[in-house]
């Protein structure tokens, strides 16, 4: 059979060898865990009503599944889905470069633009399947503890209709998993950059802390806007009786950007790397 660079690699392969690993495994069951840790803290812990009156996203977490579902969300957003956005795209090329073994992939020869595009997508579609993955695993887990019913909302007061409160939890994962391309694609950058792969995973969680730090630097004023991580909780303004759409657009918007020029240079600096390992 006459040699196709279009066939060298395929998704399947790349799919297959990915999912084999054991930082995969570890990190899909972490996520898988979690909605059932909180469960646990929730009923042993019990009840609280808000102590003021006015309900916040903790207070109504065991109203309903999908309020529970919410609330996995917040407490993991900033931090664990960055964790497993940033190793799913933070490991995939750096670990071949520090396994010496990237060298033999293009030695295959599989063309360097098709293995990086490969890579990518095969590492992207591991990372939002794992933004999906724990808000299903705590709609289920929270209907079988919680119970289905209409959304109490934080604003205290107002609830929503489950059939309504389901297509905005389907509008709040995506959006979650849209603020996470700039982590992803800061990941990939420096996976491509570097042979470390704790280097490049830490290289993206670091940017987040960060941003998150800087972000809280009030004098900044209108600055903060063009963090990375300001936009990360817009997705709470679905959480309202009428959705407000403006901090979500200019979420996407700057995350998409950073995306874009990232995985740019990306693609460019690979092109021209000198590939020792």
């Amino acid at each position: 059979m006459s040699y196709n660079a279009h066939r060298t690699l395929p998704l399947r392969v790349e799919g297959l060898r990915q999912f084999r690993r054991r930082r995969t495994l570890v990190a899909f069951a972490i996520l898988l865990v979690l909605p059932w840790v909180l469960v646990a803290a929730f009923q042993l812990g019990g009840g609280s009503g808000p102590p003021d009156g006015r309900p916040s996203l903790v207070d109504v977490a065991t109203a309903s599944a999908l309020n529970f579902t919410a609330f996995t969300l917040f407490v993991s957003v900033g931090f664990l889905l960055v964790v497993a956005v940033a190793l799913f795209c933070g490991d995939t090329v750096a670990s071949e470069a520090n396994w010496a073994s990237l060298r033999y992939l293009l030695a295959a020869p599989v063309p360097r633009s098709r293995l990086l595009r490969q890579k990518l997508i095969v590492a992207l579609a591991y990372a939002a399947v794992s933004v999906v993955s724990l808000p299903l695993m705590a709609l289920l887990a929270g209907t079988l503890v919680f119970g289905w019913g209409d959304v109490q909302l934080p604003t205290g007061g107002a609830a929503l209709p489950s059939g309504t409160a389901l297509s905005r939890m389907a509008l709040i994962v995506g959006y979650a998993m849209v603020s996470q391309l700039v982590v992803a694609a800061l990941a990939f950058l420096l996976s491509v950059a570097t042979d470390s792969p704790l280097g490049a995973v830490g290289g993206a969680v670091g940017l987040v802390i960060v941003s998150n730090i800087l972000d809280a630097v009030t004098a900044l004023g209108d600055w903060r806007q063009f963090l990375p991580s300001h936009w990360m909780y817009a997705w709470m303004d679905a959480l309202q009786p009428s959705i407000q759409w403006s901090g979500m657009v200019k979420g996407t918007a700057v995350s998409v950007a950073y995306a874009v020029v990232l995985l740019a240079l990306a693609f460019r600096r690979f092109r021209t790397k000198d590939i020792v390992s």
